[in-house]
């Protein structure tokens, strides 16, 4: 395991839900957290409230953007440690009235922005021979939904995108995985759960440690391979108290 403490990290997606736990679990951790968002209000809120955080406004469906967003904060900060992809646009929206335009909005803002994020900063840890990146997959990524056509077919493309640069990257000691929340989330898309899984939500903080336990690992270690976000949390909680009792 590599100590994250001092090194720099990308959040990118939603810094009002997973996105803001995870980069306030990574300031923690003693990280530097360049965080990219589409919100621009919510991101400079939490750019606010956690001194190491730094907020970078983009539209994650504008290639171009995305990567002069990240580029700069690599300018910035240097070569990241860690990079979670978390972005993600979500419409329930019958095949017979999806049109081509809304399609490609969906599917880019996961899909296309995580092959942009990966891109922009995969020089920089190829050359250093370190670094972590996380795509936030779902179980939309491995079933199908009726009325989820974009969404699913981003996730499904997401897993395989994983695949690759996990396989381009393990020479270099670049560890490329897919973590799943693994528990509903109480958050924006709860609305769409059932009175079950309302029950049994989890507010987002209980998955983040899971992203600095992420933070620290290399090719060695894992890559290729798809997290249960809740499920390690959950261990890595059960173990401290462990240590601490």
């Amino acid at each position: 395991m590599i100590d994250p403490t001092g090194r720099f990290a990308i959040v990118a997606g939603n810094a009002e839900d997973i996105g803001h736990a995870v980069a306030r679990e990574l300031a923690a951790a003693g990280m530097t957290v360049a965080v990219l968002c589409d919100q621009a209000d919510a991101v400079r809120a939490l750019a606010e409230e956690v001194p190491s955080a730094h907020a970078f406004v983009t539209d994650f469906t504008d290639a171009d953007a995305l990567r002069a967003a990240t580029e700069e904060a690599v300018r910035r900060f240097g070569t990241p440690r860690l990079v979670v992809h978390n972005s993600a646009v979500f419409r329930e929206v019958p095949v017979l009235e999806l049109d081509v335009a809304a399609f490609k909005a969906e599917s880019d803002s996961i899909l296309q922005s995580a092959f942009v994020l990966a891109k922009a900063v995969w020089p920089h840890m190829v050359q250093a021979r370190d670094g972590s990146i996380v795509f936030v997959s779902s179980g939309s990524a491995l079933s199908g939904f009726a009325g989820e056509a974009a969404y699913v077919a981003g996730k499904h493309g997401q897993e395989g995108l994983m695949k690759v640069l996990a396989l381009e990257g393990k020479e270099y000691g670049v560890a490329v995985n897919t973590i799943t929340t693994g528990a509903p989330i109480d958050g924006p898309l709860a609305y769409t759960y059932t009175d079950a899984l309302r029950a049994v939500m989890v507010p987002p903080s209980r998955l983040a440690p899971a992203f600095a336990f992420l933070a620290g690992i290399d090719a060695d270690f894992a890559t290729g391979q798809r997290f249960n976000a809740f499920q390690l949390s959950e261990a890595i909680r059960t173990t401290r108290e462990g240590v601490s009792a």
